[in-house]
C-alpha cells in the first residue's frame, strides 16, 4: 500500500481513520498547504533559471552564428571572388562565394534558434508536481 506523501501523521491503526475530526483534518490542511505551495514555487524557480541559462546559451548560439555569417559576407566573399575571378567570371565567382558562405550561416542560425524551442522553457516539472497536488488534496478533502 502507498503512503500518501502529503499525509505527516503517523499511520493510524485500522479502524481509528473513522475517528479523526474534520476540525483536525482541516487544521492539518491548513499548515501543509502554505509549505506545499512554498516548496512548488522553490521548483518553478529552479526550473525557470534552468530555461534561463538555455535561453541564454540560445541566443548565444544565434548571436554567434550571425558574426560569422557576417565576417564571410565581409571578408571571404572578397578573398573568394578574387580567388574565383581568375578562373570565372568576376560575377559568377561573387554568386559562387556568396552562396556557399549564406547557406553556412543559414544552417548554424538555424541549429541556434532550437534552443528557442518554446517546449525547452516550459516548467514540465512543476507543472506535473502541480498537479499531483491537487489530485492529493481532492482526495483529502472528498
Amino acid at each position: 500500500m502507498e503512503r500518501d506523501p502529503l499525509d505527516t501523521l503517523p499511520p493510524a491503526p485500522p479502524g481509528e481513520h473513522d475517528n479523526t475530526s474534520i476540525g483536525s483534518l482541516l487544521r492539518q490542511l491548513t499548515r501543509e498547504v502554505p509549505e506545499l505551495f512554498t516548496k512548488e514555487l522553490a521548483l518553478a524557480k529552479a526550473e525557470l533559471q534552468r530555461s534561463l541559462t538555455t535561453l541564454k546559451a540560445g541566443t548565444a548560439a544565434v548571436a554567434g552564428g550571425a558574426m560569422v555569417l557576417l565576417a564571410g559576407l565581409i571578408i571571404l566573399l572578397m578573398a573568394a571572388v578574387y580567388g574565383l575571378a581568375y578562373v570565372v567570371a568576376p560575377w559568377l565567382a561573387a554568386l559562387i562565394v556568396g552562396a556557399v558562405t549564406l547557406v553556412i550561416g543559414f544552417m548554424m542560425l538555424q541549429a541556434g534558434k532550437k534552443q528557442f524551442d518554446p517546449s525547452n522553457l516550459t516548467p514540465d516539472r512543476t507543472l506535473h508536481a502541480l498537479q499531483q497536488d491537487k489530485d492529493a488534496l481532492k482526495r483529502k478533502v472528498s
